[in-house]
């Protein structure tokens, strides 16, 4: 089959169709639980991952990489540096960058900076950190991978997958007032459990999917990791196309899945029937609603990361805390994922509403989310979190818990010092 005939077909799925595209040496259509050898578009990794990957690329005799202008490197999950031990880490990233003239980036969340300047539909993206599925949000495929992967993917632009099966989620109804992309995502992932979605490809489908934003799109995305999955999906739509025109980019191929395609699942997920989420320590598919957990003391707010730092989600806890004030003795992080939305915040005046609150805005880092810096919790604190997990020791000390939750339920908690309803503010 050729380009035309994959794209047009009825009965393949998003991933298949990629995959397919994507394959070194095209022969034949790949087919769920097939093996391919795919060309990469994009590789990239960040200061926790990529100092193992330079290494081994050196060890297995890596003189120059596959191509500088398809590799990324940021310095994004402890900068700026907490430590001599972090530095020399950040060295090894900066002097790679150098010599082999790989643009790296320092001070911005690496899926931010995907987002913001590569991703495209039908890229095939592959990150040295699970979240890089936040770029299916707009039409591309994206997974995370090992820095031993990253590793040979830098050397010789290419990687093999097994084709995941495809789960289909349909988001129908609507999104009630103070519930958003992350109540949804806490939800599913509530529903289907942890490894509900292993190895598995989530087409996001629906009523509700089609009028948010990309932001709110890579949320689902983003989230979708934590079932387990390979990657995830929101199919290319006027959405995207507006989003493209506005940043200045156009699609590598536009990929749909076919109406026809043999997936593994399908399910329906009502939002109109949906309150504000919490995930509860320690597991992210242990999720309430906000309802049942109201009123839990909290010591720590923090909103930002990969999952929630963007400027649509800093509008959101603005709004929540314009004319109000964190509670003393409540520490209020806010962490914007990039220098650009920073700058958007800034001119906006949204970053002065949340300092006039109480809220301390750093520099954009991974630091909070990761438990390495500006943010770590000590031994029984608590915290509300707009990030993605709440594992044993996620943001802290072992014996601390973190409840994630939606950038407006972290304001509403910050400011009443207990879990709190965002609806009662908005």
């Amino acid at each position: 089959m050729n380009l035309k005939e994959v794209l047009d077909s009825e009965d393949l799925t998003f991933s298949e169709k990629i995959i397919s595209i994507k394959q070194e040496e095209p022969r034949s259509i790949k087919r769920a639980g097939e093996i391919a050898v795919v060309k990469v578009d994009l590789a990239a990794g960040q200061d926790g991952t990529a100092p193992l990957a330079i290494k081994i690329f050196e060890e297995i005799g890596g003189e120059r990489v596959w191509n500088p202008s398809n590799i990324l490197l940021v310095l994004d999950h402890t900068y700026p540096s907490s430590s001599a031990e972090i530095s020399n880490l950040h060295k090894i990233v900066r002097d790679f960058s150098r010599k082999h003239n790989v643009r790296l980036v320092e001070g911005s969340i690496i899926h931010q900076v995907i987002l913001e300047d590569y991703a495209v539909p039908g890229m095939l993206i592959v990150g040295a950190d699970s979240h890089t599925t936040t770029h299916g949000s707009v039409g591309a495929f994206a997974t995370g991978i090992g820095s031993t992967e990253l590793a040979a993917v830098m050397l010789g632009g290419k990687i093999w997958f097994k084709v995941p099966s495809t789960i289909r989620v349909y988001l129908d109804g609507y999104l009630p007032k103070g519930v958003y992309s992350k109540d949804v995502a806490l939800h599913f992932i509530g529903q289907i459990g942890a490894d509900g979605a292993n190895y598995k490809s989530i087409e996001w489908r629906g009523e509700v999917t089609s009028k948010l934003s990309i932001s709110s799109r890579a949320v689902l995305c983003n989230m979708s990791v934590e079932t387990g999955a390979k990657n995830a999906v929101v199919e290319y739509d006027v959405v995207t196309e507006s989003y493209l025109k506005e940043v200045g980019r156009s699609p590598m191929v536009v990929v749909k899945s076919g109406r026809k395609a043999e997936v593994e699942d399908e399910l329906h997920i009502d939002c109109s029937r949906l309150d504000p989420q919490v995930a509860v320590p320690h597991r992210v598919d242990n999720v309430k609603s906000v309802r049942e957990v109201e009123g839990t003391p909290i010591d720590q707010a923090f909103i930002g990361s990969c999952t929630n730092g963007r400027l649509e989600d800093l509008i959101e806890a603005a709004k929540v805390l314009r004319g109000r004030r964190v509670k003393d003795g409540v520490r209020l992080i806010v962490t914007p994922a990039s220098r650009r939305v920073y700058s958007e915040a800034l001119k906006l005046g949204i970053l002065e509403v949340l300092f006039e609150a109480g809220a301390i805005i750093t520099n954009p880092t991974c630091g909070a989310c990761v438990g390495t810096h500006l943010g770590v919790l000590g031994e029984g604190e608590v915290a509300i979190s707009s990030s993605n997990r709440n594992f044993v020791g996620r943001m802290g000390h072992p014996k601390s818990k973190v409840y994630l939750a939606s950038p407006a339920t972290v304001a509403a908690s910050a400011i009443e010092g207990v879990i709190t309803d965002p609806r009662k503010f908005l």
